[in-house]
């Protein structure tokens, strides 16, 4: 190839990237979606409700969250455990609200890889949830079921003949057909208001794209809406709790790039309740967010532990100041393995909460600390301010306080306080507790004066609380150990490397500057290789690299005799540009019916479920989960094994000129280079690394083709053969010396 043919080259490759700089699929297809969600999802006023909640003890409320419960075909044991623990377990915790934030049935096959929903698990949810409605004595009305989106598997179009959500959950039956549903749990002294989300894919694929929620800008318009609807209307305080499936790490933008986080910011939430994670990733789950105005570019993508802004050294308690915008988002477990179940209470403003692990069955006694706070993961910048400054309630700090659940009469409850300061716990405080008598009680709260501003310490982790509570039966139950700060400051906890990618990544930002980085160093291997040996008038070879060892030969040498393999440096060149230009496959997207879409690197174009139209970029960025493994473990891996396998070949034949003393057009060539191929054990190692990058992409292939129900030779033929045929190429070619 001439100089002139490689310039033009260049050239043409360089216009695929321009698609980077262009309007991005995301807001092409939100854009689409804001236009026609007021159709395709069904629109009421219903969504609001108030519950004046009766009984004792009026400065507390509390509600129940379940998440993830994958109802299965396959596990029926999810089902049965649901049926014989929850129900019981609400009867005597009797909670206000009853919130079930997503996954609700697994929708997968036996072997994980067909993903759509199946009414079977459906029907066996709704009979257990009428099971759970009966066994608990509540109300069905204070049940909340989300749409999670296992739940949106494969259906095209919410309110359609397969969408079983709509007619089998309890907010369906209910007519709660919106996409934001609140309540308002409402008390002498306050109002705690409670507004679910729904957002899932308007256009529900099967997994595994169907991973990201997507809230549009009419979805958030709406939250706002109903966040809003107390601020102007009720002289009492306002606590605000939102509820979804989706993190925000695994939540998009909407097409004007506005997100969750900048509604709840701008409302105060006291917390936003999630699922979607599971235990399995950490049970660290949890971060706060506050607003910054001075936000670095790595924290547009990163945030490295559940603490965004160490506010505890500066404090401005001048009027006038503008509130402090934050809240604290908490991922539950699961129900699925785990079998949890979250207690979350909010008292006189102080909002804690308690995971119940019901693994090995249902609970005789839970205990709930309502204060003092987990310094861990439920202090706030406003209430560290408000302590400092003085501005603080002092009759809600006067008190340690706990809601006791039993299924039988407590007769002791004693609460401990331990100091860590010495390096070792000492107890500091013992002292019982006393039950707060109310007539009609909702349930039992349980106090202990105490002198709180002992424990006033710059040390958030000094302190830690225990209560002890003895039913009739002699029955001892102890809460964890926690941290608490009576003046507001965070003890600091690190996520480990699982927690962070799940919760300290924006998965959604940053799917582009991952798969063009991916791209260009992928595409600058394979031209700087190719422009080395055009251009460059020095031949980098072995013997220069083992003579001066610098990793510029190294480099140098290695592209250099990667290109002396020009069918696969061509082969490989043109796969890239097929995934940046063309489909990468053509599949089932929706649960019934024939209807195939394709998939690109910026997500599906699929046809509606009556044919009328088309939606663009369906997906994004749920289809990184296809599209940064394959170029990581198949393109990348197979680009570099490439460039081995030929320097290997090099090394080799200098080895054999060194061995036989021949020259290069020895006619017995052939004969002495077999006798020199039982030494290449580098060799053999590469070619384990290729049949290592097969078998994966091989598994890949095969999820794929069982997700999508395609047929490699006619749906997905350069996808799923490009790959090994290079490879295949490749060690064919450098087999002799």
């Amino acid at each position: 190839m001439g100089k002139l043919e490689t310039w033009a080259l260049i050239l043409v490759l360089l216009v695929p990237l321009s698609h980077a700089n262009a309007t991005t699929p995301d807001q092409q297809v939100r854009g689409e979606e804001d236009k026609s969600s007021s159709s395709s999802k069904p629109n009421n006023r219903n969504s609001r409700r108030i519950i004046d909640v009766k009984g004792g003890p009026d400065s507390v409320v509390w509600v129940v969250q379940l998440s993830d419960l994958h109802f299965s075909v396959h596990h029926p044991d999810r089902a049965l455990h649901f049926k014989e623990f929850v129900g019981p377990a609400l009867s005597f915790i009797n909670p206000s609200l009853v919130l079930i934030t997503g996954d609700l049935t697994d929708g997968k096959s036996k072997d994980l890889l067909t993903m759509k929903i199946n009414e079977d698990e459906w029907l066996e949810y709704q009979n257990v949830m009428e099971d759970v409605v009966k066994r608990s004595g509540l109300d069905k009305s204070i049940f909340f079921d989300l749409r999670g989106n296992h739940d949106n598997f494969g259906v095209p179009v919410v309110g359609g003949s397969i969408d079983f959500f709509s007619k089998y959950s309890i907010n369906g039956q209910l007519g709660r057909n919106k996409n934001v549903n609140s309540v308002t749990l409402q008390t002498a002294e306050q109002k705690h208001l409670f507004v679910g989300i729904d957002s899932t894919m308007t256009v529900g694929l099967r997994g595994p794209t169907n991973l990201f929620g997507h809230p549009t800008d009419q979805l958030l318009a709406e939250l706002d809406m109903e966040l809003s609807q107390w601020d102007s209307q009720s002289t009492k305080p306002i606590i605000k709790i939102s509820f979804g499936h989706f993190p925000l790490s695994f939540s998009a933008s909407s097409s004007s790039g506005k997100s969750l986080k900048d509604v709840f910011l701008n409302h105060s939430l006291s917390a936003y309740l999630c699922g979607h994670l599971h235990t399995r990733f950490g049970k660290n789950l949890k971060h706060h967010h506050q607003s910054d105005h001075h936000v670095t570019f790595l924290q547009k993508f990163f945030q490295f532990n559940p603490h965004g802004v160490n506010y505890g050294d500066i404090v401005n308690c001048s009027t006038g100041v503008a509130p402090i915008k934050e809240f604290w988002e908490w991922e539950m477990g699961d129900w699925r393995k785990s079998r949890a179940m979250r207690i979350l209470a909010i008292d006189r403003g102080q909002v804690s909460y308690l995971d119940i692990d019901l693994k090995l069955g249902g609970k005789k006694t839970i205990i709930l600390p309502t204060f003092p706070l987990d310094s861990r993961f439920m202090s706030t910048s406003s209430s560290h301010h408000k302590y400092e400054c003085q501005v603080m309630v002092p009759s809600s700090y006067e008190t340690v306080r706990a809601l006791v659940f039993s299924v039988s009469p407590i007769v002791s409850v004693i609460a401990r306080i331990y100091d860590l300061s010495p390096g070792n716990l000492n107890l500091v405080m013992e002292t019982p507790m006393h039950k707060i008598e109310e007539n009609n009680s909702r349930g039992d709260l349980y106090v202990a004066p105490w002198n709180y501003g002992a424990f006033d310490d710059p040390a958030p982790d000094r302190y830690w609380l225990q209560i002890e509570a003895i039913d009739v039966m002699r029955r001892s139950t102890l809460t964890d150990l926690r941290p608490f700060s009576i003046n507001g400051l965070n003890t600091k906890v690190s996520w480990t490397w699982t927690e962070f990618k799940v919760m300290g990544c924006q998965w959604a930002a940053l799917y582009y500057p991952i798969l063009w980085s991916a791209l260009y160093f992928m595409l600058s291997i394979l031209i700087i290789a190719k422009a080395l040996l055009i251009f460059s008038n020095r031949r980098f070879t072995y013997k220069d690299f083992v003579a001066h060892k610098s990793l510029k030969n190294c480099i140098g040498w290695i592209l250099q005799e990667f290109c002396k393999v020009p069918i696969v440096w061509f082969g490989l060149l043109g796969y890239l540009v097929y995934l940046m230009s063309f489909p990468w496959f053509i599949g089932k997207v929706f649960t019934n019916g024939e209807n195939r879409g394709y998939m690109t690197y910026m997500g599906w174009a699929v046809g509606s479920f009556n044919e009328r139209e088309k939606h663009e970029y369906v997906g994004f960025p749920d289809i990184m989960v296809v599209v940064i493994p394959h170029l990581f473990y198949a393109v990348l891996p197979s680009i570099l094994v490439t460039g081995f396998l030929a320097a290997e070949k090099s090394i080799y034949w200098d080895h054999f000129l060194s061995v036989t003393g021949k020259k290069e057009d020895d006619n017995n060539r052939e004969e002495i280079s077999n006798s020199c191929i039982a030494m290449r054990w580098i060799r053999k190692v590469l070619l384990l690394v290729c049949l290592a990058i097969c078998w994966k992409h091989f598994m890949n292939c095969r999820a794929l083709v069982k997700a999508y129900e395609m047929n490699p030779i006619l749906h997905c033929p350069v996808y799923s053969f490009a790959i090994p045929l290079l490879l295949a190429f490749a060690v064919y070619k450098t087999r002799s010396l």
